[in-house]
């Protein structure tokens, strides 16, 4: 083997066991001490969701897209949403406008997205990675202290080939960074298990699919600049936390039957009225919830992951019709045709963009795009700005220059209070319009034979 050789392979090893063997172990807790893992999360009325993240939250999209299947599953219930997210954060960023940015909204559930930045983007490094350790560990504890739920995530994929695709590929990190992110969150998995927490693994549902596709597409990429996923890399995220930790639910199911030459129906999540039958059965449904609909930017996302299906999942099924043809139109609107046989099998409408639900849905999503668009993005722009003018306070620390730093961070803090004031009012507003816009409402369904199947 060459040196060369055996030195990556020194490397790698070094890099993978070197938390362990570096640092004297914390005795591991006696089997009666261990915690149960905490149950899917529950929101209720009134309830408080804070994502606490770095860039990739601050980009308003997976948070947005895991708003929209709250806005839409549950509109019940009033449920409040606060990206805490800000560019280029380590953990230790998190902790410096922790009161303000997090405890302040007095979360139910903070959800936590550290660890691209706290690498340092290079091979592992085990001074770093102790202060990611101690850096997650406090923000644990800070969450505790507050009496909200956390919810650790793995740091996201690192997609060293998008960089060698631009041309922007950078050593070592193209090499070792992805498993750096690895390591990291394998570390905030065992942390979570022995605090009892719930846990979400973005890695690997990002890495899993990136690899699936590039079996026909090697080009192919959710993460264009190797580090920030893209609308559809961020729907792939929303669809892991929501299936990490949310409550399993469906739209509604439908079910209509005849028995005994009568026709009757049965249904979840939804309540049937006004059932007839003939050559053509017709019922009105008012069902409890919308589907998951996200703007079209995330299309991509919500295909490869199998969403409608797996997440929203809205099913009609009409058993002991006349062999045929059917055509169903929900208030008047024609949404599909399928046969006797594949209606009495059932259809999932949850993606039919036809259907005055998934139109509804759409109009929360689209107005939830704007209230991140308009406001959060404007509320986490100005936390960034914060940032770089307390990194230049801390840095005039024991110079002449560090009274002058201090005056010019609270002058910044007062007024920057006052703008955040000012877009945390205008997200309250647009979330009151998407509360108003976000109730079912009952729909009328036809099914009408359009095509006979001959006898035989």
């Amino acid at each position: 083997m060459t040196t060369q050789k055996l030195s990556t392979l020194a490397f790698i090893l070094c890099g993978s066991i070197a938390p362990l063997c570096a640092q004297t172990p914390a005795a591991a807790p006696a089997p009666s001490a261990f915690l149960a893992i905490a149950p899917r999360v529950e929101l209720k009325d009134g309830d408080s969701f804070v994502f606490l993240g770095d860039s990739i939250t601050h980009q308003c999209l997976y948070t947005q897209y895991v708003e929209d299947f709250f806005y839409t599953r549950y509109p019940d219930r009033r449920i409040h949403f606060h990206n805490a997210g800000v560019g280029g954060d380590v953990a230790q960023n998190a902790l410096d406008r922790f009161d303000e940015d997090v405890a302040a909204y007095k979360p139910k559930v903070v959800t936590i997205l550290l660890g691209m930045n706290d690498g340092g983007y290079k091979g592992f490094d085990q001074t770093t990675f102790d202060r990611y350790q101690a850096g997650m560990t406090t923000v644990l504890d800070k969450i505790k202290e507050i009496g909200a739920a956390a919810v650790p995530m793995t740091p996201t994929m690192h997609d060293a080939r998008a960089a060698r695709l631009r041309n922007k590929a950078m050593e070592p990190r193209d090499t070792y960074y992805n498993g750096v992110l690895s390591l990291y969150g394998a570390w905030l998995r065992e942390m979570a298990q022995q605090r009892g927490l719930g846990f979400v693994d973005m890695y690997g549902p990002l890495n899993q699919l990136t690899l699936e596709q590039r079996r026909t597409n090697p080009d192919w990429t959710m993460i264009a600049d190797a580090v920030h996923p893209g609308a559809a890399g961020q729907f792939v995220m929303a669809n892991a936390l929501l299936s990490d930790m949310a409550v399993k639910s469906q739209v509604s199911g439908i079910t209509i039957s005849k028995k005994d030459g009568k026709w009757i129906s049965t249904a979840s999540n939804a309540k049937v009225t006004e059932l007839a039958g003939g050559e053509t059965v017709s019922f009105t449904a008012h069902e409890n919830a919308l589907p998951w609909v996200v703007p079209a930017e995330a299309a991509e996302g919500y295909k490869l992951t199998s969403a409608g299906h797996r997440m929203s999942n809205e099913k009609v099924t009409v058993r002991n019709l006349a062999p045929g043809t059917y055509e169903m139109r929900i208030d008047g609107t024609p949404i599909g045709k399928w046969n006797d046989g594949q209606l009495a099998f059932g259809v999932e409408i949850e993606a039919n963009e036809a259907a005055p639900q998934y139109q509804q849905a759409l109009k929360v999503a689209e107005l939830n795009q704007r209230r991140n668009k308009e406001a959060y993005a404007g509320i986490r722009g100005e936390y960034a700005k914060l940032k770089g003018v307390r990194n230049k306070m801390n840095k005039a620390v024991g110079t002449p220059e560090e009274a002058a730093a201090k005056t010019e961070f609270t002058s910044y803090h007062t007024a920057m209070k006052d703008r955040v004031k000012t877009l945390l009012d205008a997200a309250r507003a647009m979330e009151d319009e998407i509360y108003k816009i976000n109730k079912p409402v009952p729909h009328r369904y036809e099914l009408v034979l359009v095509a006979a199947q001959p006898a035989k």
